[in-house]
């Protein structure tokens, strides 16, 4: 639970890297990411992005500064006429607060434009509305998914302890949407017995619509190991009763938990998911992702030019 919920600030350091854009696969999606960052200050108990390999996820910000040189040499080269859309970020936030030292997301998305790469952007920040001209200018070819789990602070401050209120993200959201830029929202991981009830999905939907939002779409939280531990540190805290009985029912697993995942029962999950999809009609927004996130045809016409890598 230290390496978690902790209200110390992490230390950031840089780093070089030798490739930076990647291909990944979730859930039977295939695609391309780029991660200008390792770790994410946002510190969400239910993260995906924690593995063995980086013990010191959240505590530990690794600021990858060559990367927007790698992806320039990266897309210069690439093989093929087109792209398929690049996802920014997979595995950390592309806009927790080491962006505002290191800049590093805007200049990577700053390259994408340059060569015509279609993007999305995953994060829970506001810190992103500095970036709002930026997005805009290339609204055709872009989205903007925000992750919100729940609207109620009392489990953010749990959950996802390092995130702002969900009424900052929505206020966020306001600008993308009034600026021309296509805006989403994940409602994921959706967790069983915190943020599946009625009230809480109807919140999320409410200020979607409020503030927007064109797409909705969620998934239910997948079970590891080591989530597992940091589940039931969430769970007692919040007072949840029979908790980790329950989810060991849920989830159909026994301790120790060795599986790489294990998923929710499907009737419950189906259950919360329907549920969800029908709330986000009914408001008047789409459950799919946006047609225009595909392919495009890369442009090497400004080979040779120089990228403005700044804030201006």
């Amino acid at each position: 639970m230290s390496l978690w919920y902790r209200t110390d600030a992490p230390t950031y350091e840089a780093k070089r890297s030798k490739s930076i854009i990647h291909p990944f696969s979730v859930k039977g999606y295939g695609g391309l990411t780029i991660n200008p960052y390792q770790g994410c200050q946002h510190r969400c108990a239910y993260c995906y992005a924690t593995y063995e390999w980086s013990p010191d996820f959240y505590d530990k910000i690794y600021a990858k500064s060559n990367a927007p040189e790698v992806l320039e040499k990266e897309l210069a080269a690439w093989k093929g006429d087109t792209i398929d859309p690049v996802m920014v970020a997979s595995a950390t936030d592309a806009y927790q607060p080491a962006e505002l030292k290191y800049g590093l997301t805007r200049k990577c998305v700053q390259i994408l434009q340059k060569y015509n790469a279609p993007y999305y952007v995953f994060t829970k920040s506001s810190i992103i509305e500095r970036d709002i001209e930026l997005h805009a200018r290339y609204s055709r070819n872009c989205l903007v998914v925000w992750s919100i789990t729940a609207c109620s602070e009392k489990v953010r401050r749990v959950v996802e302890p390092g995130t702002p209120p969900a009424r900052r993200i929505y206020q966020a959201i306001r600008k993308f949407a009034d600026a021309g830029v296509p805006c989403a929202v994940n409602v994921d991981p959706i967790l069983p017995l915190v943020t599946d009830t009625e009230g809480e999905l109807d919140a999320i939907v409410r200020g979607c619509r409020d503030a927007g939002v064109s797409h909705v779409f969620g998934a239910m939280l997948r079970m590891r190991g080591d989530i597992w531990e940091r589940m039931k540190a969430v769970l007692a805290l919040l007072g949840v009763e029979s908790a980790a009985e329950r989810y060991r029912q849920l989830y159909g697993f026994k301790e120790p938990l060795n599986a790489s995942y294990v998923s929710c029962d499907r009737q419950y999950a189906n259950n919360i998911l329907d549920c969800l999809k029908e709330k986000v009609r009914r408001a008047g927004m789409s459950t799919d992702f946006p047609d225009h996130m595909g392919p495009k045809k890369i442009d090497r016409s400004s080979l040779g030019q120089t990228t403005m890598l700044s804030y201006t």
